[in-house]
């Protein structure tokens, strides 16, 4: 691929678009402005309103002078396709498009991919120059569109990952990227009836395994300091002094509150699945109850710290610890609650569901 390049394609809504690509774009991007392209906010180059064909005939011209190729795809826009596929979709979604002119911001991208199929591959070793994201803005689900490389009219479609699992590509617990044709309708059945059911059980399995080792780890190292207290002695046995007591005590209690803001981070929206009235233990509702007061607490204390700075430390330890307690002592009805209430399958929606009007988008974050 040359060192500057100027992809045409045609939007339904824009007429002739171009994206400026390469590691010297810069020139792609001159050539463009020198012969009349406008640039919109996402970094899409089009014509104005009026212009005639030969304004593409000098853009030929005018980008050999700026050492810059000119090609024409054989796709539509896919900011077209996007915004189609997020009609059909059930919910309220927003699609936006993504440019990637220098190959360093696609690979940007690799780290935040969640993903353990082709996408992420094609992200590493593919040239992609952009792309659309399709973002839930009920549920602030965000996954990629992009063309699939050395296929005329596929396209694939994966996830980035949701906040406080960011893992990327490579996670063997990712939902696998999917290929999805070129037809909006097959495609956005595709999405909705494959690969957010398999985004979702991941996401909620991947939660509930945070979870599970957070408490874990609090609660092994929970009886190691208990015995060293009772014993009065390292591990090591050797004599435990009063001071090393109060360090080996505050080290704790540190360790403890920063694992525990895992079970804060993750434990809200998989309570809030949770039916125990139609599970097998309908007794468990106090606990869940009692564990989500538990997650109130400690995320009001949390805010607190970031408002108004740290706490004296046996303020803090007394104001977290009871949080963590009860965790320690319910977790094993939430794991079990919340393994029954992992989401199933949704209702399959139709190929030819009618289109509806897009919310408004924000501009997508460029460099």
């Amino acid at each position: 691929m040359a060192d500057a390049q100027i992809i045409l394609s045609y939007s339904r809504d824009a007429g002739v678009v171009a994206i400026a690509s390469g590691e010297q774009y810069a020139w792609a991007q001159t050539a463009l402005k020198e012969s009349g392209f406008l640039r919109d906010d996402h970094g899409v180059y089009h014509l104005p309103e009026g212009a005639s064909n030969a304004t593409v005939a000098d853009l030929v011209r005018c980008a050999e002078r700026h050492r810059t190729s000119v090609s024409t795809s054989s796709r539509r826009f896919i900011g077209d396709t996007a915004r189609d596929i997020a009609r059909l979709l059930p919910g309220q979604w927003s699609a936006t498009v993504q440019i990637y002119c220098h190959p360093v911001w696609q690979e940007d991208l690799v780290p935040w991919i969640w993903d353990c199929g082709e996408l992420g591959r094609a992200l590493q070793s593919e040239r992609i120059p952009c792309a659309a994201t399709l973002t839930d803005l009920v549920h602030g689900t965000t996954l990629l569109l992009a063309e699939r490389p050395g296929h005329q009219l596929q396209y694939l479609l994966g996830a980035f990952a949701p906040e406080g699992l960011e893992e990327g590509y490579g996670d063997p617990h990712a939902p696998r990227s999917i290929v999805l044709p070129p037809f909006p309708g097959h495609a956005a059945q595709a999405v909705a009836n494959q690969y957010l059911p398999s985004y979702e059980q991941a996401v909620h399995a991947r939660r509930t395994g945070a979870i599970a080792a957070a408490l874990q780890l609090i609660d092994s190292e929970y009886t190691a300091w208990q015995a060293v207290v009772a014993a009065g002695r390292h591990s090591d046995t050797t004599p435990l002094s009063v001071n090393a007591l109060g360090v080996a005590t505050e080290e704790f209690f540190d360790r403890a509150w920063h694992g525990f803001l895992t079970v804060v981070d993750h434990a809200p929206p998989l309570l809030n699945r949770c039916r125990p009235a139609t599970s097998p233990w309908p007794q468990d509702a106090a606990a869940l109850s009692r564990l989500a007061d538990a997650v109130d607490d400690a995320e009001a204390l949390r805010e607190e710290l970031v408002c108004s700075g740290p706490l004296p430390r046996q303020e803090l330890n007394a104001r977290a610890w009871p949080a963590i307690e009860t965790w320690l002592t319910d977790g094993d009805t939430f794991l079990r609650q919340t393994r029954l209430s992992a989401p199933h399958r949704r209702p399959a929606i139709a190929v030819a569901a009618p289109l509806r009007p897009l919310p408004a988008a924000s501009p997508a974050h460029r460099r």
